[in-house]
């Protein structure tokens, strides 16, 4: 998924991990190295990637899915459905 292989939350910042993880995957979508339509990797190979753990994984799956970005389809996989909009606000409530 993506070139930013060697990109990774970071844990100091004041913003979730989990939605640092979702703002990386809609920033990989509105860059274009992830087309509308595909599927993102499942829970636990996405926190193997990006170094977090499953829960972190699941939550910032269900953020993309919030934000409407990604759709899940039973027993087929999480796929991307939309790009951000550019006058969307960042999504780092904390009380989510």
């Amino acid at each position: 998924m993506g070139d930013d292989l060697d990109w990774r939350p970071d844990p100091a910042s004041p913003v979730y991990v989990y939605v640092q993880v979702a703002d990386h995957i809609a920033n990989l979508v509105e860059n274009g190295a992830l087309a509308i339509g595909a599927r993102l990797p499942g829970e636990l190979d996405l926190a193997r990637q990006y170094g977090i753990s499953k829960d972190s994984a699941r939550r910032a799956i269900r953020h993309l899915r919030d934000r409407a970005l990604a759709v899940t389809v039973p027993y087929k996989g999480t796929f991307i459905q939309a790009k951000p909009s550019a006058g969307s606000p960042p999504e780092d409530d904390p009380a989510q």
